[in-house]
């Protein structure tokens, strides 16, 4: 097997590790104080992001997650090592690249789904930076980690559908540059579970549509990418056109979205471990404990050293993955999408745990970024699926093999 990055590859990560470098993170201050402006739109994109965004398009580092000609040209493999490098700053490199959930997945969803005058309406703005979208699909009610309890429903009345139902947790609704919600909900509760629901395009300036509130997570807003929210649908009316796909279609379509999704997350995540092993290095060899350098500590080493092998391995896991993607497809990779889904976060959380286990008090504080990136993480154990849903449907497929 030939490990090696092809040429255009290590082309564009020099040239991302540049960007990083010159802007990225120079601006991290320039985020955290804009953030805390009390005078801003609280849910508002800070400024900073929109000149990080120019000075990416003008050096082509743009819409890198796309394959063919709307995106980079991309493959899987090819996009990995750059989307790990913009990890290592998550709340501004995705971003400043249009490269950030739940973006990415919804213009995924519409370039392969959506018509030709959905993507000209809604994809070709999203693809510009002009706009931003929000997923519609988690709800307060029920087990949201089975997709088929989905109760919001959507029913058909003429030339139009008729929405009604509760979301929450809708990453960027809150942003009011955020124009459109893809809402997932049910069309035929009678039909067989896999084609009750449906996907539907739905204007947040649609009468009917609420944006409730904020939800927090560990009790950050992440107001740096347009906040959380608890959205309520009441008689809301969109026409027919606005349906993606065919009816019944949705929980496929959904399907399709969140496996691209899941690998992003990973390979971003592989990112914030790095900064969290670098991190961890720095404060090992400027702090002293008990006569000598925390560098110097045996547990201090066996974290350092544990955290850069399984670093390793999910890298090594993840670019397999990738490769899988590119050569069978995402149904053929589809026990490696899981595999990567399930450790990825688990792993970076134990080595975002060992750095603030060594920072001690600076590493629960708004001082670091630990904490915050610990929270972010902890998170992707729930979202697109649950560490337990994707056990589940990997041990199954395993048994499957030894059944008579």
């Amino acid at each position: 097997m030939d490990f090696a990055y092809d040429a255009r590859t290590n082309e564009l990560r020099e040239q991302l590790l540049a960007f990083m470098d010159e802007h990225v993170h120079p601006a991290e201050p320039v985020l955290a104080a804009q953030l805390a402006d009390r005078d801003r739109d609280p849910w508002a994109i800070p400024p900073v992001v929109a000149e990080l965004q120019a000075e990416a398009r003008k050096q082509n580092l743009w819409n890198l997650f796309l394959p063919g000609e709307l995106g980079a040209g991309l493959t899987n493999l090819q996009y990995a090592p750059l989307a790990e490098i913009t990890g290592r700053s998550i709340q501004l490199a995705p971003p400043a690249l249009n490269c950030a959930a739940p973006d990415t997945g919804n213009m995924e969803l519409l370039a392969q789904f959506g018509s030709a005058e959905q993507r000209e309406r809604w994809l070709r703005p999203l693809l510009d930076g002009e706009i931003r979208s929000a997923f519609a699909m988690t709800e307060p009610e029920v087990a949201s980690s089975d997709a088929t309890n989905i109760a919001t429903r959507i029913e058909r009345d003429g030339d139009e559908y008729v929405v009604n139902g509760r979301k929450w947790y809708i990453t960027g609704a809150m942003n009011p540059a955020c124009r459109i919600l893809i809402v997932m909900g049910k069309t035929d509760p009678a039909a067989e579970p896999h084609r009750q629901q449906s996907m539907l395009l739905v204007p947040r300036d649609t009468p009917g549509v609420t944006v409730k509130r904020g939800m927090t997570v560990f009790g950050y807003d992440d107001a740096d990418h347009g906040g959380h929210a608890e959205v309520l649908f009441e008689d809301v009316r969109v026409p027919v056109e606005n349906l993606i796909g065919e009816e019944g279609a949705g929980f496929a379509i959904a399907q399709a979205r969140l496996g691209p999704g899941r690998i992003h997350h990973c390979m971003r995540a592989i990112g914030i471990a790095e900064r969290a092993l670098e991190l961890m290095c720095r404060r090992a060899n400027e702090r002293v404990a008990f006569g000598k350098p925390l560098a110097e500590q045996g547990v201090v080493q066996d974290w350092i050293a544990e955290s850069r092998v399984r670093i390793e391995q999910l890298r090594l896991l993840v670019l397999k993955t990738a490769w899988l993607m590119d050569t069978v497809g995402n149904r053929g990779a589809h026990t490696e999408i899981q595999a990567i889904k399930i450790a990825t976060p688990r792993t970076v959380e134990w080595i975002l745990d060992k750095a603030v286990q060594a920072h001690g008090a600076a590493g629960v504080s708004q001082d670091t970024p630990l904490a915050q990136l610990w929270a972010g993480n902890r998170t992707l154990r729930l979202a697109d699926g649950p560490d337990e849903v994707h056990k589940r449907s990997l041990a199954r497929r395993e048994l499957r093999q030894y059944r008579r």
